[in-house]
């Protein structure tokens, strides 16, 4: 079914868009989240909203969406397909699927773990575009192969990789004939052969008329897939324009500050390792694992010792994640064993989810899941305002829940939380896989200190080798499920 917008037809106008906390007890006043916002978008155009972590870019989309937590209100308009919505959920719901969809930055939350994958992006092209059972199922046969992913369709949630759950995500909203599509970051966690098929995949939409809204922290894609970009500041637009132009020549302060923070202009962050070799926290020995009939690790060992750090790289669903896992417990492999420190209580070895939502309690203020992990383990919470100002994150932040803060910033706190429980050692998954690039330096800056003054070892997991390298000892590589060290 194609798309039916007329070219140059205006499918989403956004103007004086403004977000605010209703006033409470603690905030008499409100507080400004957003503010001043506009743009438009027509049949076939693409916006790239960038800029930093906590800036309210997932908020403006969920502001489109009628989706906003109901502590916020709206203020400003919003048009969609000439419809006045102004991001009331009663006005906006009925357009879902038909009109405007949306990949929301978690597809752990918005991915049926009781259903196959495939049946999963069938049933969005079934119930979104109306197609038979047989097209859908054809259609999603086409889409997830597209993206790398023919093996994983009779796959469960619980049997794939974050980086491909986020596919099969993309996959499901592709199956729609909307004439918006917001994607929010879509590719995070991805490495750049799976970013590429992504890219394609959402150009192809934007070929049959099909408005493509995009927040990233990744200027790589925002350049691939081009059209507009936006950069957003402290809940503002700062600069707009066609972006091979303002990523060649940024005129605003800060666009120029995201251009130059890419991983790949770091210094090493990685301080030089001050205490003997040998003496092992933790280590993996000839491990193997299998998931139904594939060889996801075959004979891999890995030894970490106190205050080393190790990267370990490849492509999504290599086995990356699996090796953590396997290295903390939450995984017996098939072959092999794994060794830890003896006398160390297993909650010093933490792991930082790539996925941040899905290790926070739903139901619970942040601040009273802290209180109740630092009573359970007698810890001080003296650290927690140090560590709060490391990070960037505001002490208000701790009375919201998991959903009413940014990705970038529940990922914030995902590290905040770990690191005071003193760890031995921490898997970090993907750990600023959410944080634009600015944020990102100085969290792993704050990560590599902190491994540096207690002596934890580390396991990093990354799609990018420049950040890798930048903030290891050492790196590896699973290629075919053979670990291989290449630094």
């Amino acid at each position: 079914m194609p798309i039916h917008a007329s070219p140059g037809q205006t499918v989403l106008r956004v103007q004086d868009l403004g977000i605010h906390l209703k006033p409470s007890h603690a905030l008499p006043e409100g507080r400004k989240l957003l503010q001043g916002c506009s743009f438009e978008l027509r049949a076939g155009e693409r916006l790239t909203l960038v800029g930093e972590s906590g800036a309210g870019k997932s908020l403006l989309a969920q502001a489109i969406m009628g989706t906003l937590p109901g502590v916020m209100q709206v203020s400003g308009q919003v048009q969609i397909v000439g419809r006045e919505t102004n991001g009331q959920r009663p006005r906006t719901q009925p357009l879902w699927g038909k009109q405007i969809v949306m990949l929301p930055q978690e597809p752990w939350t918005a991915l049926n773990p009781v259903m196959r994958l495939r049946t999963q992006v069938a049933e969005a092209g079934r119930f979104a575009s109306g197609h038979a059972w047989t097209v859908a199922f054809q259609k999603a046969d086409q889409h997830l192969a597209a993206l790398g992913l023919s093996h994983a369709g009779r796959q469960w949630l619980h049997q794939v990789s974050g980086g491909m759950a986020q596919r099969v995500g993309i996959a499901c909203a592709s199956q729609s004939d909307a004439r918006v599509l917001i994607a929010d970051e879509p590719t995070k966690g991805l490495d750049a052969s799976a970013c590429e098929q992504v890219a394609q995949l959402l150009g192809s939409a934007q070929q049959q008329g099909q408005a493509l809204l995009t927040i990233t922290h990744d200027l790589d894609l925002a350049l691939r897939l081009g059209g507009r970009v936006a950069v957003m500041r402290q809940g503002t637009i700062v600069e707009t324009g066609e972006v091979a132009a303002v990523l060649a020549a940024p005129e605003h302060a800060y666009t120029r500050e995201l251009v130059a923070a890419q991983p790949r202009h770091w210094p090493m962050l990685a301080r030089p390792r001050s205490r003997a070799q040998g003496n092992e926290v933790i280590a993996a020995d000839q491990v193997s694992v299998q998931f139904d009939d594939r060889a996801v690790l075959q004979g891999a060992s890995l030894p970490i010792a106190e205050g080393a750090s190790v990267a370990v790289v490849g492509p999504s669903g290599s086995g990356k994640t699996t090796l953590g896992n396997v290295l903390l417990g939450l995984l017996k492999p098939r072959q092999g064993s794994v060794r830890r420190r003896a006398g160390v209580p297993a909650w010093r070895f933490q792991k930082l989810y790539q996925d941040p939502v899905a290790s926070f309690a739903p139901g619970q203020t942040i601040r009273r899941g802290l209180q109740d992990l630092l009573h359970l383990h007698h810890l001080d919470a003296t650290p927690m305002g140090t560590w709060l100002q490391r990070l960037r994150l505001t002490d208000d932040l701790l009375d919201r829940l998991p959903s009413d803060v940014s990705g970038g910033e529940l990922q914030r706190l995902a590290i905040l939380r770990a690191m005071l429980l003193q760890p031995v050692f921490v898997f970090a998954d993907e750990p600023t896989s959410r944080l634009d690039a600015l944020t990102q330096r100085e969290t792993m800056v704050a990560l590599c200190e902190a491994m540096a003054e207690s002596a934890c070892a580390m396991l990093l997991v990354s799609h990018d080798p420049h950040l890798a390298h930048k903030t290891t000892h050492g790196q590896w590589r699973i290629d075919r499920g053979q670990l291989q060290t290449f630094a």
